[in-house]
C-alpha cells in the first residue's frame, strides 16, 4: 500500500469513528469512555487541535472541540451530556487522579 492510500484509509477510519461517537452513540458519556478506554471525545478533539498546531495552523482548544464535535462544545453538552454518577466520578478519580 502506498503512503497516500494509507493516509486516506486512516482519515476515513477517523471520520467513521467521529461519526460513530457524534451521531450513532451520543449517549455514550465522555466520563464513561475515559473510565473504560482512557480517552474520550475531548481527547480526540485535543489530538485534532495538536495535529493542526503541529502543521502551523493556529487552533485553540475551543476551535478544536468545535471542529471535532461539529458544533460549539457548550451546545453539545446541553444536548447530550448528563451528570456523571458518583460511581463514575470515583472511578475517574481512581484511574486519572
Amino acid at each position: 500500500m502506498d503512503n497516500q492510500t494509507r493516509i486516506e484509509i486512516e482519515a476515513a477510519a477517523f471520520r467513521r469513528l467521529q461519526q460513530h461517537l457524534m451521531q450513532d452513540r451520543p449517549d455514550a458519556q465522555n466520563i464513561d469512555m475515559m473510565n473504560l478506554a482512557g480517552f474520550c471525545r475531548n481527547c480526540l478533539a485535543r489530538w485534532y487541535q495538536e495535529a493542526a498546531n503541529a502543521r502551523g495552523i493556529d487552533m485553540d482548544k475551543d476551535a478544536g472541540r468545535e471542529a471535532f464535535y461539529g458544533m460549539p462544545f457548550s451546545e453539545w453538552k446541553a444536548k447530550h451530556q448528563t451528570q456523571a454518577s458518583a460511581e463514575a466520578q470515583e472511578a475517574f478519580k481512581a484511574s486519572h487522579g
